[in-house]
């Protein structure tokens, strides 16, 4: 991605509010509910395949990875790791929009492979910690966390967010509460189109977050005005042991 500006100063955005992601999953049940359509893939489905082929590559599948997807939508990174071998009792997707949630739960159902136990929840992240997996004890744990965290746009979302009224964009809150929700040994998986690599590195990685750069994605590059960048940025960060 090529960007004169940084997410600390991006311009407010209807993208940035729930009204609006409340009424695009209003509209996206309707339709799958109506004619099966699953609604749009967020950054379309090479972020799907390049977000699933890096946890393949890093992440056994046995001892089964215990998995959650911040801003899940319509759960298609979710449904695509459990087709890839996932167990799907260790996946977990949140959303702040209710229909989100409902719609996700509703391909589950309709996909008969098992991908009904995928598991979607109701949760503003910036505001409440999710709850574990179902069926799941988590004795002495006040906030439950992760092997694996993951955000396809949702960080890009929140950067879009109307500031308060000391000028502290919601997005500064952000890393720190992903840091806190990843197990020792874990990892946090981010796709933005909003930040270049290094933005994203220098968010997360942090005595803050506890997270360290791991690796990256590889996506095309593009050249603009002598610039060069991505469309898209993919980066990894582990928490060390």
């Amino acid at each position: 991605m090529l960007s004169e500006s940084t997410g600390s100063d991006l311009s407010p955005s209807k993208l940035g509010t729930k009204d609006h992601w409340d009424d695009v999953y209003s509209r996206e049940l309707a339709n799958f509910e109506e004619i099966g359509d699953e609604g749009e893939i967020w950054f379309g489905g090479d972020s799907v395949e390049k977000m699933v082929a890096w946890v393949q590559d890093h992440i056994a599948k046995e001892p089964s990875p215990t998995t959650i997807e911040i801003g899940s939508g319509n759960g298609t990174l979710l449904f695509a790791l459990h087709a890839a071998g996932y167990d799907a009792a260790h996946l977990l997707g949140v959303d702040y929009s209710t229909d989100a949630v409902r719609l996700a739960r509703a391909i589950g159902a309709s996909k008969g492979d098992g991908a009904s136990a995928v598991s979607f929840e109701e949760c503003d992240f910036l505001h409440a910690y999710p709850q574990g997996l179902p069926g799941t004890q988590h004795a002495g744990q006040e906030v439950v966390t992760w092997d694996l965290v993951l955000d396809k746009g949702t960080f890009d979302a929140i950067a879009l967010a109307e500031k308060d009224d000391s000028g502290k964009t919601p997005a500064a809150d952000y890393p720190p509460r992903i840091g806190y929700i990843v197990n020792p040994g874990g990892y946090f998986l981010i796709t933005s189109c909003n930040f270049t690599e290094e933005e994203l590195i220098s968010r997360f990685a942090s005595p803050e977050t506890g997270l360290q750069y791991h690796s990256k994605v590889a996506w095309p590059k593009f050249s603009f005005g002598g610039q060069q960048g991505n469309v898209y940025s993919t980066i990894a960060f582990q928490k060390p042991v």
